[in-house]
């Protein structure tokens, strides 16, 4: 039987569990470097940077999508971005990452946000194929930018 709750405080220990196990599936364990008092200050303040769905069967930790919400300029509106989808592989076939998907896509419509957006590493073709069978649409015309750790600093320094 399969529960999808909101995740609580006390959740904290969970999700970076599960952020690790996904990190440690990416071939990145090294990356994760959150903390629990990460997790309490950005997903339970009192306004929320980021949100977290925890996905249980019977019980059991199976898996978590941790988002927040993003905004379309071309559009005015906002829409969901998922940072983050992990069932662990013990509970994986069972519909779980389809439940996840289906609930932030309710959420999404019933709030009329326009958007549903998520990355996906180009290696993991059973991602890439399992969201195209549910609707996604890969662009791979679109190329992500990032500036972090000492590009970071720099950039936020450069004289004008």
């Amino acid at each position: 039987m399969l529960t999808l709750r909101p995740a609580v405080p006390a959740d904290a220990s969970l999700i970076l569990d599960f952020i690790r196990e996904l990190a440690a599936f990416e071939r990145e364990p090294e990356a994760a470097i959150a903390s629990e008092d990460d997790i309490r200050r950005y997903a339970f303040s009192k306004d929320p940077l980021v949100r977290v769905t925890l996905a249980e069967w019977d019980g059991q930790a199976a898996g978590f999508a941790l988002w927040f919400l993003n905004f379309s300029t071309w559009e005015g509106k906002p829409g969901i971005y998922l940072e983050d989808l992990f069932v662990r592989p013990a509970f994986r076939r069972n519909g779980i990452g389809k439940a996840l998907l289906k609930h932030l896509a309710t959420l999404a419509t019933e709030q009329g946000w326009t958007r549903f957006v998520w990355q996906v590493l180009d290696w993991n073709t059973p991602a890439i194929e399992f969201y195209e069978a549910h609707g996604a649409r890969v662009m791979r015309s679109w190329l992500t930018c990032r500036v972090e750790g000492d590009a970071i600093k720099r950039l936020a320094e450069m004289v004008d």
